[in-house]
Order: structure tokens, then C-alpha cells, then sequence
């Protein structure tokens, strides 16, 4: 995120020296010369200002983070708590590879396998981590409906866009 900013920063500083040499440039040499300086003076203000707002805009994205991933997780847990006799399904499920959708949101696909003898619905939380392994985003896809020695599919679709390395793991599965 700290390279994001920079970027930015370097953005508004070559866009404000740009815009003082062209309104500069305009000067006629007499009275506008003023104007023109004055105009400089306000448009290199607003320039940094700019810069910094997009700047403190990604420090709040960066800070809001934390505060998704709780409330993701908080959800996921809610979900699996309402299932009632449910059984550890672990096993029974895996994962396709994440891909990256236009939006920057990930998805992957999640098949459960049913082992037992009647149709079955699977709820399956799936994790989305970083190359670090940090949880960036956690959701609840159901599979419902298995029938017995059959298997099913769902997408898992993160909650918002998620940039670098992400990988995924079946972070809970229950059965019922």
C-alpha cells in the first residue's frame, strides 16, 4: 500500500509542476503574469491536496481491512452456527484454483463429495489467504441437494477485491 501512495504522491507533484509550466507558459509578461503565478500557487495547492486525499484514501482502505475481515469472519461463523447437526465434511470437500475476476475480486470453485447413503447439503467455509498465509477474506458457500455417491459444486466469491499472491483452504465444512 506504501508503494500505492507513493506512486500518487509522485503523480500529483509531476501533475502540479506540469500545470505551473503550462499556466506559466501562458503568462504574456505584463499583468497576467500575476494571475498566472497566483493561479500556479492554487493549482499546485490543489494538486497536494489531491495527493494527499488519495493518499489518506488508501491508508483508510488499508486500515478498513482488519475491520472486513472480522466482520467476514464473524458472518462465516454465524452461517456454520446455524447448522444444525451438522457433521465435519472436511475431507469431503476441495478446492479448484482461485482465479481473479474484472472486478479484483477472487473466486474459486468448491466440489463436495457425499460418502453417505442419502442426498445431502454440504456449508462450506472457504479462506482466502496471502502468500504469508494472513487471512485476507473468509465466505460461506452451501451446496445443497448431493445426492448419496454424488457431488456437487459450488463458486466461492471473495467480498471484495483482493490484490496479490491469494491462495485458498477449506476453513470449515459441515454436512447435515
Amino acid at each position: 500500500m506504501a508503494g500505492d501512495r507513493r506512486t500518487v504522491r509522485r503523480w500529483a507533484m509531476g501533475a502540479g509542476t506540469a500545470l505551473a509550466m503550462t499556466v506559466t507558459g501562458c503568462s504574456n509578461g505584463g499583468g497576467a503574469s500575476g494571475v498566472a503565478s497566483g493561479a500556479v500557487s492554487k493549482a499546485a495547492s490543489a494538486v497536494s491536496s489531491a495527493g494527499a486525499s488519495i493518499g489518506g484514501a488508501a491508508s483508510s482502505a488499508a486500515a478498513l481491512a482488519p475491520a472486513a475481515v472480522a466482520s467476514a469472519s464473524a458472518s462465516a461463523k454465524a452461517k456454520l452456527a446455524a447448522v444444525k447437526d451438522g457433521v465435519n465434511a472436511k475431507g469431503e470437500v476441495r478446492l479448484g484454483s482461485p482465479k481473479e475476476e474484472s472486478d479484483g475480486r477472487r473466486t474459486v470453485e468448491v466440489t463436495a463429495a457425499n460418502k453417505a447413503d442419502a442426498a445431502k447439503s454440504f456449508v462450506v467455509q472457504v479462506d482466502f489467504r496471502d502468500g504469508g498465509g494472513n487471512l485476507l477474506d473468509t465466505v460461506v458457500v452451501t451446496i445443497a441437494d448431493v445426492a448419496a455417491g454424488k457431488s456437487g459444486t459450488a463458486t466461492a466469491r471473495s467480498n471484495r477485491a483482493l490484490s496479490g499472491e491469494v491462495k485458498t483452504e477449506v476453513g470449515r465444512a459441515l454436512r447435515h
